[in-house]
């Protein structure tokens, strides 16, 4: 059997074979190697090659469990867990010494976990100390173990039972906290250990779905996050993080909702914006997560508040409106507001409850459309998302209909997408969704489509349909980050050392990953060595499995569709060639060059809407623009960049937004502002004997 040198090492030590039995290696690694020790000399095991004195090894764990309690002494203010001094101690024969000692020092919630972990034999403790080391090594920041570590802990024996137990008694103690039944010492409700351990609980729980979580979280919750007194501390600041962290890697609704509720209940300043930022993250994974994610509720709610009633309603924009009888108020009404001052407070914050909630699930329909099996959308009949969508129903073997809601039960169902669907059938959703004015939750009938290009079967396994754009690097990161890219990490303090370059990376269906390379502007570079990153420069993209790449034309279609959709749109929405203050030559190729797919479709749609539009008979649409005939001039509206080009010498028509007189005018989708940007210089310029803004004018007279 090979062994690495660590685990040869201490195997050696134990054996009484080493040159050195004086030296023990560091801590941090013994964890490793102490597992891989343990399963060569364990008979039981596997059949080693050499026979282990058991009273040697007796000795030699012993003098190990004094090493690493010592070690364990001097960690004991960091996220060090005791895992390996179990395993040794399970060697030593030395379990109820070393509970002794651990139990004077750590909190009843750690204590009960140890109970549970010295019941096991030494092979499962020792796999646990590998595990939780791996864990340090990767998350040094908070040492939380891996997912598969957590599905194995669900698997050992008593650790379920113990998740809830151990929830229970945590809940029970804050409550005890507020009842005045504990004295109440701000961040001290719970030992760092007993963080540890409560959010190993919390994270088995959440991973398995566990139906008694959800209230017994929401208490647990509320309770820490305010202090039983008018203090603006919190009995524990760190577990309600540590439990925020299990929720990003393993989310529900309920649990969001149960942090977003804590959120609300805290008197600290800063708790809010850090819980806020982990939203982003949190809810971007609940997306991913789509067996949980359509338990989202409908949000729609009627209630009655003394004389009037309150209306949320979900169709479309999440809306909070107030009635009195069958009269719609413009605003809440003065009574209202008198009499009933919190319950207005809690409705408003529902209604932006219900608009996040809304927003997550959006995406996880959005997202759910790649997937290699249908996502369980029999779980959103009756819900109003679903009648603003296309589907497809299997009617017969192969058949697929589709229709508009979730109209037709009992068969196979799933989200239409135009990569499916023919150039008519395509033309007649776009038809039907703008004759309807209907607002989809998400860009669906007028989406865009990708299709292998042939510079791209030239290119073979990499893609350059999206590289040397430059892009404002903050917008991109983040737009990025919110699409459930990771990766995308550049700075100019490293220019010499390698931090000049990135790659950002996406999980897709069916175990494929896609990278998208970016590298930092060399000017802007130059300009500015220090400080925060401002432009980058995309490169191209690939897509991988495991980490062999996959030809482009053996990517699924949709899939590959998807992926560079979301390159698209980080383009159109950061590139510096919206900016006629940036780089001549790339604003100039970039603001007025050919039409990427957003743009194609933003041309579709503009087509149909300026038929309907009072300055139609003043508007032509070409390859690439809106022409607009003003009584001055006339205008060339880039249909990708919204710059403008005057007529006869194509000078260049500085507006930075335009006045919206088309409003009222239903836009079929608006996921980048550009749409309705075009149409408003369209009717700003129809009409430019009327334009009083000076510096407009200036450059139209010129």
């Amino acid at each position: 059997m090979h062994l690495s040198p660590l685990a040869q090492r201490l195997h050696n030590l134990i054996t009484g074979t080493a040159n050195d039995p004086t030296y023990w290696p560091e801590a941090s690694q013994l964890s490793a190697g102490l597992g891989a020790a343990v399963r060569t000399v364990d008979g039981s095991l596997i059949s080693a090659p050499y026979v282990v004195d058991e009273q040697r090894l007796a000795v030699a764990a012993r003098e190990l469990v004094g090493y690493l309690l010592d070690e364990h002494r001097r960690y004991e203010h960091q996220p060090y867990e005791p895992f390996s001094v179990m395993a040794a101690a399970g060697l030593a024969g030395m379990d109820a010494e070393v509970s002794a000692q651990f139990a004077e020092k750590r909190g009843p919630i750690a204590v009960a976990e140890m109970e549970v972990v010295f019941g096991w034999d030494v092979e499962l403790r020792a796999l646990l100390a590998e595990a939780m080391a791996k864990a340090m090594r990767e998350r040094p920041d908070h040492a939380a173990p891996l997912p598969a570590v957590i599905e194995w802990l669900g698997g050992r024996p008593g650790y379920l039972d113990f998740a809830r137990t151990v929830l229970e008694a945590a809940e029970a103690r804050v409550t005890a906290i507020h009842a005045g039944e504990i004295s109440y010492r701000a961040e001290k409700a719970f030992d760092d250990g007993e963080k540890r351990t409560i959010g190993r609980a919390v994270r088995l729980a959440l991973l398995r779905d566990e139906p008694w979580l959800p209230e017994l979280l929401d208490r647990l919750l509320r309770g820490i996050a305010v202090a039983p007194t008018q203090a603006k501390t919190l009995p524990s600041q760190g577990l309600l993080f540590e439990i925020a962290r299990a929720v990003e890697e393993h989310p529900t609704p309920e649990a969001i909702s149960a942090l977003r509720a804590a959120r609300q209940a805290t008197r600290h300043a800063g708790v809010p914006k850090q819980l806020d930022r982990m939203f982003k993250r949190i809810e971007a994974a609940l997306a991913n997560r789509l067996e949980v994610a359509f338990r989202i509720p409908d949000g729609r709610l009627r209630q009655a508040v003394g004389e009037h009633t309150a209306v949320i309603s979900t169709d479309g924009k999440v809306e909070l409106s107030w009635w009195h009888g069958d009269k719609k108020l413009k605003a809440v009404p003065a009574a209202v507001k008198r009499e009933h001052p919190d319950e207005v407070k809690r409705l408003r914050e529902l209604a932006k409850q219900t608009a996040q909630q809304q927003a997550t699930l959006i995406r996880a329909l959005e997202a759910g459309c790649t997937g290699e099996t249908a996502p369980p959308y029999r779980q959103l009949e009756g819900h109003s998302v679903t009648d603003r969508l296309i589907w497809e129903f299997e009617v017969s073997p192969g058949v697929w209909r589709a229709e508009l809601g979730l109209t037709v039960p009992e068969v196979p169902v799933r989200l239409w997408h135009p990569a499916r669907a023919s150039l008519e059938e395509v033309r007649a959703w776009r038809e039907v969704v703008q004759g309807k004015e209907l607002r989809q939750p998400y860009k669906q009938a007028f989406r865009e489509v990708y299709l292998l290009t042939p510079a791209e079967e030239e290119t073979r396994d990499h893609s350059r349909r999206f590289s040397n754009h430059l892009l404002r690097y903050g917008q991109a990161k983040t737009l990025l980050t919110d699409r459930g890219w990771t990766g995308m990490t550049l700075g100019h303090w490293d220019w010499a050392g390698g931090s000049a370059e990135c790659t950002a990376t996406k999980k897709l269906p069916g175990g494929l990953t896609v990278t998208w390379d970016f590298h930092l502007d060399e000017g802007s570079a130059e300009r500015d060595n220090v400080g925060p990153v401002s432009i980058c420069v995309s490169g191209d993209i690939r897509f991988l499995a495991g980490i062999s790449r996959v030809p482009l034309a053996e990517v699924p279609p949709l899939i590959l569709s998807e992926a560079l959709r979301d390159a698209d749109l980080a383009v159109g929405v950061t590139s510096t060639g919206l900016d006629p203050n940036g780089h001549g030559d790339y604003w100039q190729s970039y603001g007025f060059g050919d039409l990427a797919e957003s743009a194609q479709v933003r041309r579709d749609a503009l087509s149909r809407l300026i038929g309907r539009t009072t300055i139609a008979d003043r508007c032509t649409m070409t390859g690439r623009f809106l022409v607009v005939r003003g009584d001055l001039r006339t205008y060339k509206i880039h249909l990708g960049s919204a710059n403008i080009l005057m007529e006869p010498n194509d000078a260049y028509l500085c507006i930075v937004s335009g006045r919206d007189p088309h409003a009222g005018l239903f836009l079929p989708f608006e996921e980048d502002g550009r749409l309705a940007l075009i149409l408003s210089k369209a009717f700003l310029l129809a009409n430019d004997t009327a334009i009083t803004d000076p510096s407009i004018a200036r450059q139209i007279r010129a």
